[in-house]
């Protein structure tokens, strides 16, 4: 499976740093999202992080004009899938919406096209099973930022057929990435184990065990981690962590998943983290 045109759809963090990646990497690459003002602001995220890569010499200037050159801006979701070889969805963590995008996408993509999803923890069989192509649909998680960071979780749905999985695992290299190979289960690995922690973390405020500086040093100072637990739920989103945590609980029904109220009531009330200036800590908008 040759793949040579990838189409990315959502805008955000995560949809900007992949097709960012992917571009770079020497593919065309449509970048899709709902309003042309969501992705005039990812492109200048994308410029941004590339200019910043050339002030520290890691390419040139030649490099960031030749990436963005490569970086097609759409709304027209049918058009952009018609001209794709792969299509990774990068969207908020819902599975109604995802469903939506999987649906439309399967209907437009030509019929050698694979279908990945960027998910964090929803089941990828669960999403191609809404397709007329199961075996052609595959898990992608990249990390945050996704220009930075190595890792991509390769989740293999029921169905994924093994030369879509060696093409998908292929292309991560072609990225830059080291791929790992995981099974479709709730989390899969990364959230499977960071978020519980994360969650057990919030525990310890909501019964007033430490503050959140105290149990943040502990994890840092105690067990080498470079950003406490807390810190990172507010650079992930606190609205983030409840979905994953939500996907788990109802995934294997074990009450060790359960969400901690207080991250609960913060995400109630609005307060999730870097996004919106505040989450356990304090931040500067």
């Amino acid at each position: 499976m040759h793949i040579q045109t990838i189409t990315v759809v959502g805008g955000g963090t995560m949809g900007n740093g992949i097709a960012h990646v992917a571009a770079m990497s020497g593919f065309t690459v449509n970048l899709v999202d709902i309003q042309q003002s969501y992705l005039d602001r990812a492109r200048a995220t994308i410029e941004k992080n590339l200019t910043r890569m050339v002030a520290k010499q890691k390419i040139t200037v030649d490099d960031q004009a030749k990436t963005l050159e490569r970086i097609n801006l759409t709304t027209d979701l049918p058009a952009a899938a018609a001209a794709s070889d792969l299509i990774i969805e990068a969207i908020t963590e819902n599975f109604e919406l995802k469903q939506s995008i999987f649906t439309r996408a399967d209907q437009h993509a030509p019929d050698h096209a694979i279908l990945a999803s960027n998910t964090s923890s929803i089941s990828i069989t669960r999403l191609a099973a809404v397709t007329s192509r199961p075996r052609q649909v595959i898990g992608m998680h990249f990390f945050n930022p996704v220009p930075v960071m190595k890792l991509v979780e390769i989740v293999r749905g029921y169905e994924t057929d093994q030369q879509v999985y060696q093409a998908v695992r292929n292309l991560a290299e072609q990225m830059g990435k080291t791929p790992v190979e995981v099974q479709d289960y709730p989390g899969f690995v990364s959230n499977r184990v960071l978020m519980p922690m994360i969650n057990e973390a919030i525990y310890c405020v909501y019964e007033g065990v430490a503050t959140p500086q105290a149990v943040d040093e502990v994890m840092k100072l105690g067990m080498a981690h470079p950003m406490g637990p807390l810190r990172l739920a507010d650079f992930i989103g606190l609205d983030v962590c409840l979905a994953i945590m939500n996907v788990l609980y109802d995934g294997f029904k074990d009450p060790k998943y359960r969400p901690c109220p207080l991250l609960v009531k913060m995400v109630d009330a609005g307060k999730l983290g870097d996004k919106t200036g505040q989450g356990f800590y304090t931040y500067s908008k």
